[in-house]
């Protein structure tokens, strides 16, 4: 059955980069990267402009076409309250496809920790906006903010899988997000 793999987790924990993995090691499947989409969508640098709703409707669109067509999606997003995951679930269900769902976590400070130190050493615009962004709207109370609504998300959904995703181990991280989807590792 075709799947739309969802990739959970706090900003900076490492979701789209597993994401990409996959993807090298899956010929075929998309990289829904909802980053990515917002800079195809003008005005996403203006903290005024609300991209979001453009954003949602392709990620929609493109998600649905490519499980329409029998293709896997991997999604690397937060989403914090349980209504955003059920009714996402919801779409999935509807296009035939099988949910599943995967939480990449650290502990509290080392995911804010690692949320800054992305930043710091990104030249992306979108990831140096998003923290823009996140400083603005008071910073780390924010994302520790996040990190608790998704555990608490978790907790009300005890069939996502929880992979532990620490500093630095990409390809150890990789390995156990394999064995949480049941396959295994080159």
């Amino acid at each position: 059955m075709v799947r739309l793999i969802h990739l959970n987790g706090p900003p900076g924990i490492g979701k789209s980069t597993l994401a990409a993995l996959y993807v090298d090691r899956h010929p075929g499947t998309l990289h829904l990267d909802v980053d990515g989409l917002h800079r195809l969508v003008g005005g996403w640098e203006d903290e005024e402009t609300d991209t979001w709703p453009v954003v949602w409707s392709l990620v929609q669109a493109m998600a649905a076409a490519h499980l329409g067509g029998g293709r896997d999606v991997v999604l690397p997003h937060f989403f914090g309250r349980i209504e955003e995951i059920t009714s996402f679930e919801e779409f999935v269900r509807s296009h035939g496809a099988d949910y599943r769902e995967v939480v990449l976590l650290d502990d509290r400070e080392a995911a804010v920790r690692r949320f800054d130190d992305r930043a710091r050493d990104s030249v992306d615009p979108w990831i140096r906006h998003h923290h823009r962004l996140i400083g603005l709207s008071s910073g780390s109370v924010v994302l520790e903010t996040m990190y608790d609504s998704l555990v608490e998300v978790m907790r009300l959904r005890p069939g996502a899988v929880v992979v532990p995703s620490a500093v630095g181990q990409v390809q150890e991280t990789y390995g156990l997000l394999a064995a949480a989807l049941g396959e295994t590792v080159p």
